[in-house]
């Protein structure tokens, strides 16, 4: 059956053009379209759709708020369209935290020109997303079994929503055991996240969670915009009590800093004059611009067997070759469990390659991280 959409915009433009782009693939049916939050809090009990596309501005109850009360009510896959603007970049990470899945920028000109392009990656996001643990969880075509709804208004659902029995085989889903408490407290050098859809909630709930004497420099590599990266980082440095800040070119390696990747660059690692990053241009040849491969990568030969590199969730592949190469030079690898995934892609693909070394649940990973660094 096609995955079932509800459009939700302000602009009866933007509503006619969505639908218009969606229904002309088999795969996906429009099945109604709401012109405020209000209406698309009513229309989501209604009619049940797989996914939601939803925008930030609207009258009468905006993006956010009506976002909120759908995850509380009927909770549903959502897709939140966002300008490329630094407010536009804090409006999307907020509605990330309330639960939803993913993000597309919103372009009048590009959707009036009718870019080929673009159509086929609304699509192809949409189908995505409802393809998305939220999916998974309550999805009505996408599986039949429904999962209660949260009670916390600002909870992150797409983590907290158990799997529907049409999970994979558990060898590939379930945890490994713990790793022996302080097996890393002398090896370890360096710690880099690696992470797509679903990434910033994830990196959210590690970090908050680790204390501001972490003795370990943190690498971030995010699947993001330009324009969102420095709004992400500043978010992070707010609720953390290690220090986040968007990477420049030549930062030091420090204890206790979390470095992420500006988008649309690439961020390497150099072991000279202490350890230090290098910010170059994101290359067109390349899909990610961060990416993860790019970062592990360059790790692999400035630290050999220090690093400590975790896949989280993520559509793709990215860091999968990357990880290889930590791997052949004797770093140590994580990869994100199933069951805490928005999107099993990347952790699965470093999983299926027999690279990692311990599969951990997202609510596990900052305490196991502490524990096999000694503290």
């Amino acid at each position: 059956m096609p995955v079932k959409v509800l459009v939700v915009d302000d602009s009866a433009f933007f509503r006619q053009r969505a639908s218009s782009i969606l229904n002309a693939d088999p795969r996906v049916t429009v099945v109604g379209t709401a012109e405020n939050g209000k209406v698309a809090i009513e229309k989501a009990q209604q009619l049940k759709p797989d996914v939601i596309t939803m925008d930030y501005e609207m009258p009468v109850l905006n993006g956010i708020a009506a976002l909120t009360e759908i995850m509380r009510l009927c909770p549903t896959p959502v897709l939140m369209f966002s300008s490329l603007t630094y407010e536009g970049a804090r409006i999307t990470l907020e509605a990330l935290d309330a639960g939803a899945v993913d993000y597309l920028p919103k372009s009048y000109d590009r959707m009036a020109q009718g870019s080929g392009g673009l159509d086929q990656v609304l699509v192809e996001r949409v189908l995505t997303v409802a393809r998305s643990r939220v999916g998974r969880a309550v999805g009505s075509t996408i599986s039949p079994t429904k999962a209660a709804p949260t009670t916390t208004a600002r909870s992150n659902s797409a983590l907290q929503r158990p799997l529907t029995r049409e999970a994979v085989k558990p060898s590939v889903r379930a945890s490994s055991p713990p790793p022996k408490a302080g097996s890393l407290a002398k090896q370890c050098k360096l710690v880099i996240f690696g992470t797509s859809t679903g990434g910033p909630v994830a990196i959210q709930k590690i970090l908050t969670r680790l204390p501001a004497n972490f003795p370990l420099p943190i690498l971030i590599v995010q699947h993001m915009p330009k324009t969102f990266t420095g709004a992400f980082a500043e978010r992070l440095n707010q609720q953390c009590q290690i220090r986040v800040r968007e990477a420049s070119d030549g930062d030091l390696l420090e204890a206790g800093l979390a470095l992420l990747a500006p988008g649309g660059e690439q961020m390497l690692v150099d072991a000279r004059q202490g350890g230090r990053v290098r910010i170059m241009p994101g290359d067109e040849r390349l899909n990610y611009k961060p990416s993860v491969d790019v970062t592990f990568g360059s790790a692999a030969k400035a630290y050999t067997n220090q690093v400590l590199g975790i896949v989280l969730t993520g559509m793709g592949a990215d860091g999968r070759d990357g990880a290889r190469m930590l791997k052949t030079s004797g770093s140590t690898i994580w990869s994100q469990n199933e069951q805490s995934c928005v999107i099993y892609g990347m952790p699965q693909a470093i999983a299926q390659a027999n690279l990692t070394d311990h599969v951990v649940d997202l609510s596990d990973v900052s305490t196991h991280l502490l524990s096999v660094l000694g503290r």
